[in-house]
C-alpha cells in the first residue's frame, strides 16, 4: 500500500554475522542491541499493519457515507419535486374552488 524502502527485515538483523577483529565490539552487546532493534522493527511492522487496516476501514466508511449522501440527495430532490407538484395542484384546486364559488353565486344569487 505504501512505498517504503526498508532495507532490513527483523530476520536479516537476527541472522547478521559480524567479522571478529582484535579491537572489535563485544558480541554480546551487539546481540543485545540487535535484539532491541528487532523488537522495534516488529513493533513498526505491527503499527504499519494496524494503520493500513484503519485506513482501509476509513476508506470503506467514506465510500458508504458518500453512497448514503447520494441517496439522501436524490430523496430530497424527489421530495422537493413532489412538493412543487403538490403545491401547484393545491393552488389549482383553490382556483377551481373559487371559480365554483363564483359560479354558484352567479347561478343561485349572491346572498345564499
Amino acid at each position: 500500500m505504501y512505498d517504503i524502502d526498508i532495507r532490513l527485515s527483523p530476520k536479516e538483523i537476527l541472522n547478521k554475522e559480524f567479522k571478529f577483529d582484535a579491537k572489535g565490539y563485544r558480541p554480546k552487546e551487539v546481540d543485545e542491541l540487535l535484539d532491541v532493534v528487532i523488537e522495534d522493527y516488529n513493533e513498526f511492522i505491527r503499527f504499519i499493519k494496524r494503520l493500513e487496516k484503519d485506513n482501509q476501514d476509513l476508506r470503506e466508511d467514506n465510500m458508504h457515507l458518500k453512497n448514503e449522501n447520494r441517496k439522501l440527495k436524490m430523496t430530497i430532490e424527489a421530495q422537493e419535486e413532489e412538493n412543487s407538484i403538490t403545491s401547484k395542484l393545491g393552488s389549482n384546486n383553490v382556483d377551481i374552488l373559487r371559480r365554483i364559488s363564483n359560479l354558484e353565486k352567479a347561478v343561485y344569487g349572491k346572498n345564499e
